[in-house]
């Protein structure tokens, strides 16, 4: 199984457990098609670089997971049928990223450094 990593933008008119919901339904259809859920990450409402459908901002939820390939083409579909999606990315990941995000689940990129580490990076 490959690892992926998926971003939505839903439309900002939803109420935050409709936005849920909607988040819900995607994750059930990946946990379903046999994927694991590594992580996920609610961003919440967010203002958008630019205008998608008049609107200028929007709901950004980030899930990681490992899937089969096939399931990523019917995550997509229901994307598209759904009219609360705005707009979402999916991405597979390669080993580089898969460390990335490991490091940064493990908080190793928050930790300040001593001046001894400092001085030797």
């Amino acid at each position: 199984m490959q690892q992926y990593e998926t971003v939505v933008i839903l439309t900002p008119l939803l109420s935050e457990e409709v936005a849920k919901e909607a988040i819900a339904k995607f994750t059930k259809i990946l946990t379903d098609g046999g994927a694991e859920i590594v992580q996920e990450d609610n961003w919440g409402l967010k203002k958008l670089a630019y205008p998608i459908q008049k609107k200028t901002t929007g709901y950004y939820h980030l899930t990681e997971y490992k899937a089969p390939g096939d399931l990523i083409n019917k995550l997509e579909v229901e994307f598209r049928r759904d009219e609360r999606v705005m707009r979402f990315l999916t991405i597979a990941l390669d080993k580089h990223a898969i460390a990335y995000n490991e490091k940064k689940r493990s908080g190793a990129f928050n930790q300040k450094k001593t001046k001894t580490e400092e001085a030797a990076g």
